[in-house]
C-alpha cells in the first residue's frame, strides 16, 4: 500500500481561505424567523452592515414576472416593498429601474441557477439606488410555503470575521500530527537499534522506504508535477481514482496507528488457531472498524455537514502512517527534497495563474475542485450552487475545518479553512529525520526533534497570519521550509554537529554495513544503529 502514498502527495500543498459578497435575506411574519442566502455586489448595492438597523419591507413576490417593463403595473404600485422577479430575458439593470420607477425599495431577482455576483455597464447602475440581490428560486418557495399569509424582509451583511477559530483548531491538528508523526519515527528508530536489526530487514517486509537518493528525490518531485498537470486537465476521471486510493490508504494507515497504540497501551492479543493458520482477534476487529469507517466516508464524503470529522480522523492517521513509513537518510536528501517541493508550490500556487485561461492557479483550482469555484475570487465575484444540497466530488486530500460564525457564507454554502496534507507531511519527513537523528546521538532531551517542531508551529502561525492579511491563499512550504530547514542547520552548527547531521546514516548506499559515518571515530553507525566510540563530542 505504501507505493500508493506517492500518487496523492502532489495534490496535497494547498492551504487557502477565500472571501465572498454574501447577504442574507432575513424573512419573519411574528414569531417565524428564517434566513436565506444573498449575492449581490457591493459596488454596486448598499446593503446595512447590521440587522437591527436594516430597514424591514413587506415582500411582493412577482417570481411569474419578469419585470423588463412596467406593463401590467401602475405608478407607485411596488412603493415601499421587496420584489422578487425572475431572472432572464433581460438585463438586471433594466429589471432595477422598473422596480424603482414603480416605487420598490428593494429588488430580489430569483434564479434557478449558479448565483453570480451582479455585473454590468457601471453607467447603468449607477441609475439604480435601490438594493439589488439575487436569491435562490427554492429558497424562494420554501418561504412562500413557509409564510402563506405574507412576510417581512430585511437585507443585511453580517460583519466578515478578519480571524477565524477554524485556523487555531486547524494549526493544533497539524502541529499535533507533525509532533507525533515525528515522535513515531524517532521510537521505532530506537527500536530498531535495541532489537538490532537491519535497514534491509526493515526494507524486505515493506513496512519503511527511505529516501536516499538525490536523483529518485527529482524523480518524485517530477511525478508529483505531471501528476498534478494531469489532475488539473482530467480532474472529472482521475478523482475517483483518487478517492478510492485514499479509502484503502486511509483504511490501513488507521489500522496501524490503532494497532500501535494498543500495543503501546499493553492491549495483549487473542489469537484463535485454524489448522496450521493463527489469526488475531484484535487485528480482525481493528480492521472492521477501519474499513468501516473508510467505507462510511466514501459514501458519505459530499455530506458537508459532518464528513469533515471523519475525513480529519482518517487525515491523521494519513499523515502519521506516512511519516513512519517514509523516512529521510540524511540532511542533504532533507534539504533537497523541501527546496524542490518549496519550489513545486510557490510555482503552481503563483507562477500559474499567468499561464492559465482563467488566470487561477493550477494548484487552488485542482484543490477545490470545479464545484468550488465560488471560492476562488477574493472577494470580486462569487458563484454559489442553485442547490446547497448539491454535491460536486473534492479531492480528500486536506484537512477541513467550517469557519464558524460566518452566518452569510456557511447559508450559501458550507465555507472551510482547509490545509493540504502535504504542508503536514512535507516538514513532518524533516521533524521525523530530527528525531531520529536525535536517537542516533544518544540526545536524550531531543534537541533536535522538539526544535524542529517548534519551528515548524512558527512557520505555521507565519502562514495563516500573511494568509488572514493578503486575504488569499498561499504556498504553506514558502514559511514551513525556511523555518524547518534554518532552525535545524543553525542547531546543528551551534552543536558542532553539523557534519554528523548533514551524513546522517548512510548504510542504504554502502556495500560494506560496517564502514564508520565519520573519519574522525567519533560516531560509528552499523545498520543503522550508532555506537559510541568515544564520549568526546557526544552529547
Amino acid at each position: 500500500m505504501t507505493r500508493y502514498l506517492f500518487i496523492v502527495l502532489p495534490l496535497m500543498l494547498c492551504c487557502c481561505q477565500v472571501d465572498g459578497q454574501e447577504a442574507v435575506l432575513h424573512v419573519s411574519n411574528g414569531s417565524t424567523v428564517r434566513e436565506y442566502c444573498l449575492v449581490f455586489n457591493s459596488s454596486l448595492s448598499n446593503i446595512s452592515q447590521d440587522l437591527n438597523a436594516a430597514k424591514p419591507y413587506p415582500l411582493m413576490n412577482l417570481s411569474s414576472s419578469l419585470l423588463c417593463d412596467a406593463v401590467g403595473h401602475s405608478e407607485g404600485s411596488l412603493k415601499g416593498r421587496a420584489v422578487v422577479v425572475m431572472i432572464g430575458v433581460c438585463p438586471l439593470s433594466q429589471k432595477a429601474q422598473v422596480a424603482q420607477s414603480l416605487g420598490a425599495s428593494a429588488l430580489l431577482i430569483a434564479s434557478k441557477t449558479n448565483l453570480v455576483s451582479p455585473s454590468a455597464n457601471e453607467s447603468e447602475f449607477s441609475k439604480v439606488k435601490i438594493p439589488l440581490a439575487l436569491v435562490r428560486y427554492r429558497d424562494v418557495l420554501d418561504a412562500l410555503q413557509v409564510f402563506p399569509q405574507g412576510m417581512e424582509v430585511k437585507l443585511y451583511v453580517p460583519p466578515a470575521l478578519q480571524f477565524n477559530i477554524s485556523v487555531i483548531i486547524l494549526l493544533l491538528i497539524a502541529v499535533f500530527t507533525v509532533t507525533l508523526g515525528g515522535f513515531w519515527s524517532g521510537a521505532a528508530e530506537r527500536v530498531k537499534q535495541t532489537s538490532g536489526s537491519s535497514a534491509d530487514d526493515e526494507q524486505a517486509d515493506g513496512s519503511e522506504i527511505t529516501l536516499y537518493s538525490p536523483l529518485k528525490v527529482l524523480l518524485f518531485v517530477a511525478i508529483m508535477c505531471v501528476m498534478l498537470v494531469l489532475m488539473y486537465f482530467f480532474y472529472s476521471w482521475m478523482v475517483y481514482g483518487i478517492i478510492i486510493i485514499f479509502c484503502l490508504a486511509s483504511a490501513t494507515a488507521l489500522f496501524n496507528c490503532l494497532d500501535s497504540l494498543m500495543t503501546a497501551l499493553g492491549f495483549g492479543t487473542l489469537s484463535l488457531s485454524c489448522g496450521e493458520k493463527t489469526v488475531s482477534v484484535r487485528s480482525l476487529l481493528l480492521a472492521a472498524v477501519c474499513i468501516t469507517l473508510s467505507v462510511i466516508w466514501g459514501v458519505y464524503r459530499n455530506d458537508d455537514r459532518w464528513i469533515w470529522i471523519l475525513q480529519d480522523l482518517l487525515g491523521v492517521a494519513f499523515c502519521l502512517n506516512f511519516l513512519k513509513t517514509i523516512s529521510l537518510s540524511n540532511f542533504k536528501i532533507c534539504v533537497i527534497l523541501l527546496s524542490l517541493l518549496l519550489v513545486y508550490d510557490v510555482f503552481f500556487v503563483f507562477i500559474t495563474p499567468f499561464l492559465t485561461t482563467n488566470g487561477e492557479s493550477i494548484m487552488v483550482q485542482v484543490a477545490l475542485g470545479p464545484g468550488g469555484s465560488g471560492e476562488r475570487s477574493g472577494g470580486k465575484t462569487v458563484e454559489i450552487p442553485a442547490d446547497p444540497s448539491s454535491t460536486y466530488e473534492k479531492l480528500p486530500v486536506v484537512m477541513r475545518i467550517p469557519q464558524l460564525f460566518a452566518v452569510a457564507q456557511n447559508l450559501c454554502m458550507t465555507q472551510f479553512s482547509i490545509l493540504g496534507y502535504g504542508d503536514i507531511i512535507i516538514p513532518g519527513l524533516l521533524v521525523a529525520y530530527c528525531h531520529r537523528f536525535d536517537v542516533w546521538m544518544s540526545n536524550s532531551r531531543r534537541i533536535y526533534f522538539i526544535s524542529c517542531a517548534l519551528a515548524y508551529c512558527v512557520g505555521l502561525v507565519v502562514t495563516f497570519a500573511v494568509m488572514l492579511l493578503s486575504k488569499m491563499g498561499q504556498p504553506a512550504l514558502l514559511y514551513l521550509v525556511p523555518c524547518t530547514l534554518l532552525t535545524s542547520s543553525i542547531l546543528a552548527c551551534v552543536r558542532k554537529e553539523f557534519k554528523q547531521f548533514w551524513a546522517g546514516t548512510i548504510y542504504q548506499v554502502l556495500d560494506d554495513s560496517s564502514k564508520p559515518l565519520l573519519s574522525d571515530g567519533d560516531v560509528e553507525y552499523t545498520g543503522g544503529a550508532s555506537t559510541n566510540t568515544q564520549q568526546k563530542g557526544i552529547c
